[in-house]
């Protein structure tokens, strides 16, 4: 028998499947609903919004559910086995794909009903139904369910500034309790996850270790999900399908390649939090990490040293986990073995790897350009697991590490020389209840300070800095600012004394190395951005408030308090490694800088600005930090952000250099100075 003929037969089903209607119930489509819901809330139909939104999300949270249960049940129903020849193996992938086919169109109708455009997949993923859902539902007069709805829109959109007002305000309505602020698209895995770390922080190991077991179920659960719906259609990027002229052979290749790529993925997936671009460091691994220790603390050594013997799957040569299950042995008195769903699941991903590779050498074709082999470098590591469509994502051991050997990380350096006469340190990082931290005293002089503070009364403008924005941090006071290189121009042009912005350009350069040395950093420190400000109450606004003058941040990563992470991904300033703010006068009210834990509510340590007065740290999440409402006066500063990076440098420090340069050499001044102001996060 012709060996092309078979599956050319095989594959006429799943075409006529394709086009037959369906005679099941149908489903509405939730991309119509949703733009019924859209279309309601614009003609101020808010019952109608409700009712269309929250069955757009009903009906999507249907589709997804089936696809996973159907592609689960056929792959049951028509295995992959490696020693399949070609015909059989073409045979099982076409049965295996009509299987499915007809499976979800028997639970929600012709599938071609449910293929929505990506703007609507978009959509949905960053939550914006909730959106409209938390206004519709105000209107509606519900502010429990607008709170709920707020709640789960906020989850994936921290940044969102008016959603954040919102929800601290349904806080103090009547009627809205705790209880109301649920994420409903919370993911299990995640969810339990971030519950334990907090019992686990506040000393509860028991109640720790029963949320961490549960996380690992719902993981594993989410991990089979997450593959089963790789099972489907693919898209072949940069593709033309009017001109796609491949044999079968290559389309099931290509399909495959696919579908390892999207597997792949789902480790990364099942990592990252709603609305983050970066997955958790090492988070499949940190549960057994937790775990380990836990069990520890609760005196259970048996699944403490299963626990360490199962992280070794994902780390082999970790060094603090292999004392730690040497003690355990020796207190046991015996070995043991790490978890079976851990090594299975390790094994699963090499043996699928496998099979997927032996799929297309059955079809004759090689991986070429941009398939998954070539793209891992031909690698084969059993203590990795693969993720993502251009290699293998490692897995990192967590810096913490929680050794019952008690033997603490090498902190990093500091107490350096504070280079200029009458510096005064005043706190260090253990003072200050956290690391890379400093209080300083005596950096600038009673009367540097009233030079400075006169020049931003002059130079300063509101918004700067900001787009423009006169009160980009709270409603409830103006902000005003100027940088280095506009006040030296201010100077040339005779608008200040030009001693005034040497002053300004000389004082941060002072801040430059007092941080440089004291913290013993082994290369340069540079000027990412330097910035004259001043924050003002505005008369009339200060009565019962509640918010802060900067809210709680950190300056090179996205403070994330609900998964104890802090993501260095844009919109930060990811390249920033050290701050400063060095303070210019006492006189207002209000106005203390503090640094906080990471749930950005604990506060570790509060500092009241003064004349001279540096607070120095690490940019990074470690230094979770704000300003308290300034509610009286005006707050001046001198703001500056440093990094390690020279490709990174401050634009205009380097021509606020050159301007400076060419003062000090009596040249020429050349005519018009190109201001470029940048934002500040």
């Amino acid at each position: 028998m012709d060996g092309n003929l078979f599956p050319t037969l095989i594959f006429l089903p799943v075409l006529l499947s394709a086009v037959l209607p369906s005679s099941a119930g149908v489903l509405e489509p939730y991309d119509l609903l949703y733009d019924n819901a859209v279309e309601a809330f614009y003609s101020a139909d808010y019952e109608s919004v409700v009712r269309y939104m929250e069955g757009a999300l009903s009906s999507h949270r249907q589709v997804r559910a089936t696809r996973v249960r159907c592609r689960l049940r056929c792959q049951d129903q028509h295995p992959l086995d490696e020693s399949f020849s070609d015909l059989r193996f073409f045979d099982s992938v076409l049965r295996r794909a009509a299987c499915m086919n007809k499976c979800i169109e028997e639970k929600v109708g012709t599938q071609s009903l449910h293929k929505v455009s990506e703007d609507v997949v978009q959509d949905f993923n960053r939550r914006i139904p909730y959106n409209y859902l938390q206004q519709a539902y105000q209107k509606l007069q519900r502010p429990d369910k607008a709170a709920e709805a707020a709640h789960t829109y906020f989850q994936a959109n921290p940044e969102h500034v008016e959603m954040g007002r919102d929800l601290e305000q349904y806080k103090n309505l009547q009627g809205v309790k705790e209880t109301h602020f649920v994420d409903r698209e919370a993911r299990p895995h995640q969810r339990s996850f971030t519950a334990a770390v907090q019992l686990y922080d506040k000393g509860d190991y028991e109640g720790a270790t029963a949320l961490f077991e549960e996380a690992l179920v719902e993981y594993y659960k989410a991990d089979v999900d997450c593959r089963a719906l790789c099972q489907g259609p693919q898209k072949f990027e940069g593709q033309d399908h009017l001109r796609y002229r491949y044999s079968l052979h290559e389309v099931v290749s290509d399909h495959f390649t696919q579908v390892l790529h999207c597997e792949h993925e789902c480790v990364r997936d099942l990592a990252t939090r709603p609305g983050r671009l970066s997955p958790m460091e090492n988070f499949l691994p940190l549960h057994y990490d937790y775990l380990q220790f836990a069990y520890f603390k609760a005196g259970r050594l048996e699944e403490a040293l299963q626990c360490a013997l199962t992280y070794l799957l994902f780390h082999e040569g970790e060094e603090f986990m292999k004392e730690n299950a040497d003690y355990y042995r020796e207190e046991l008195g015996h070995d043991a073995e790490p978890r079976e769903k851990a090594a299975w699941y390790l094994r699963r991903h090499k043996q699928e790897l496998k099979l997927l590779l032996i799929g297309s050498k059955i079809m004759g074709a090689e991986f070429t350009e941009g398939n998954y082999w070539r793209s891992t470098g031909g690698r084969d590591d059993s203590n990795s697991v693969p993720s993502g469509t251009d290699g293998w994502m490692e897995y990192v051991p967590i810096s913490h590490k929680k050794n019952v050997t008690v033997t603490s990380p090498q902190s990093l350096k500091e107490g350096g020389p504070l280079l200029y006469e009458g510096v005064q340190l005043v706190q260090n990082s253990a003072a200050l209840n956290g690391t890379q931290r400093v209080l300083l005293d005596h950096v600038l002089s009673e009367e540097e300070c009233a030079e400075l503070r006169q020049l931003a009364h002059t130079v300063t403008m509101a918004g700067d800095g900001y787009k423009g924005r006169m009160s980009p941090h709270t409603p409830n006071e103006k902000f005003e600012g100027a940088s280095v290189l506009k006040t030296l121009q201010h100077g040339f042009e005779g608008r200040v004394p030009m001693r005034s912005a040497r002053l300004f350009y000389e004082t941060s350069e002072r801040a430059r190395r007092i941080i440089e040395s004291y913290f013993v950093l082994n290369s340069t420190l540079h000027f990412s951005y330097t910035h004259l400000v001043c924050r003002t109450a505005i008369k009339g606004q200060q009565d019962h408030r509640n918010d802060l003058s900067h809210p709680i941040h950190a300056d090179n990563c996205l403070l994330d308090p609900d998964a104890n992470e802090c993501w260095k991904e844009p919109p930060a300033y990811t390249n920033r490694d050290y701050s400063a703010l060095l303070y210019l006068n006492a006189d207002f009210e209000g106005g203390e800088f503090i640094f906080t834990e990471m749930d950005a509510k604990t506060v570790t340590a509060s500092v009241k600005p003064k004349c001279g007065r540096m607070v120095g740290f690490s940019s990074g999440g470690e230094n979770p930090h704000g300003v308290k409402a300034v509610t009286s006066g005006q707050r001046c500063a001198v703001a500056l952000w440093f990094t390690l990076n020279p490709l990174y440098r401050e634009l205009e420090r380097l021509q606020a250099d050159e301007v400076v340069q060419a003062l000090d050499t009596q040249h020429v001044f050349g005519q018009g100075l190109n201001i470029n102001p940048k934002d500040e996060l």
